[in-house]
């Protein structure tokens, strides 16, 4: 048809399966040389588009990663550490109950350099194709927004508050943002410093005051409680059974597994002063540092959260 409109015809058309038609007429072969051709020319546009749809309905998965029963971040976290154990080019596919999983994997590949390439829904599970790296296919959900890290991506949270639900939501945005890869910093800071302290009594001699601010202040994780419902420790209780009925990370095993994503815990000295908690109480795997440290991450940050 080119070669036709180079020499001046203008009525022009190509039929779907055109060639394959004329092959099968005037075409002979000899022996096993056969004169190759390649089966998409002549093919209508929307033709080419049904094979690219099929070519994505055949994907095939070389890891399977169950996600069912997790709630957020787990999906994700549990995405991350699949990814980082395998090869550019790879596929997985994941499959998750949570409701807003496709969503939050979705906005989670954009921002990492991966591709989604195919979300479906089976009953209760979202199933989601996912392939490490950016594809060279245009048939994806996601790849033509799949973005390169860029500078200054990181995430800071001063965690000023001691309260539970606080301190929860806390972990779960920090655990869900190194997920993404992205540094995180977490600054605790006044009331804050009680979610790092230890849960056993530390016997460290101190003056008065600071051993009375030390028995007045909840001592650890599993001593605090809800900035609201709390009725005398019930509502905090009751909040602890539900998260553990609906299979939710804890408070504990969310602290535990941002310190294995590599979370930066910091503690501020000033306010370590001012409550009288010296660095034997905190928790193993917290840095000391002051306001200045702080600031420095943050400066190299894009969220900046005060909890």
């Amino acid at each position: 048809a080119r070669a036709l409109m180079e020499n001046g015809f203008k009525n022009v058309m190509v039929y779907p399966a055109g060639t394959n038609f004329y092959k099968s007429v005037y075409y002979k072969y000899f022996n096993d040389n056969e004169i190759e051709i390649n089966e998409t020319i002549g093919r209508s546009i929307d033709m080419q588009e049904n094979l690219k749809k099929d070519a994505q309905d055949e994907i095939k998965a070389t890891i399977q990663v169950d996600c069912s029963g997790l709630q957020c971040p787990g999906p994700i976290m549990k995405v991350y550490e699949t990814i980082k154990g395998i090869d550019d080019g790879d596929i997985i596919q994941v499959s998750a109950t949570d409701s807003g999983f496709a969503k939050d994997v979705e906005a989670w590949s954009r921002r990492t350099g991966n591709t989604l390439l195919k979300v479906e829904k089976e009953g209760k599970n979202n199933i989601v194709y996912l392939q490490k790296g950016i594809s060279n296919t245009k048939t994806t959900v996601a790849s033509q927004n799949a973005a390169v890290p860029v500078a200054n991506d990181g995430k800071t949270l001063v965690v000023f508050s001691g309260d539970m639900d606080k301190v929860l939501a806390s972990f779960v945005i920090a655990n869900g943002a190194a997920a993404m890869g992205r540094p995180v910093t977490m600054f605790f800071t006044f009331w804050g410093l009680n979610v790092l302290r230890k849960s056993e009594p530390q016997n460290i001699k101190k003056p008065f005051i600071d051993a009375m601010f030390g028995k007045m202040m909840p001592q650890g994780v599993r001593k605090l409680k809800l900035s609201k419902m709390n009725m005398g420790g019930m509502g905090t209780a009751m909040m602890r059974k539900v998260m553990k009925d609906k299979n939710i990370d804890s408070l504990e095993d969310l602290i535990k597994k941002a310190m294995d994503n590599g979370v930066k815990m910091i503690a501020c000295t000033m306010s370590m002063d001012v409550m009288g908690i010296t660095q034997e109480e905190l928790i193993d795997g917290v840095e000391f540092a002051g306001v200045g440290t702080y600031l420095g991450d943050a400066e190299e940050s894009n969220v900046n959260l005060f909890i």
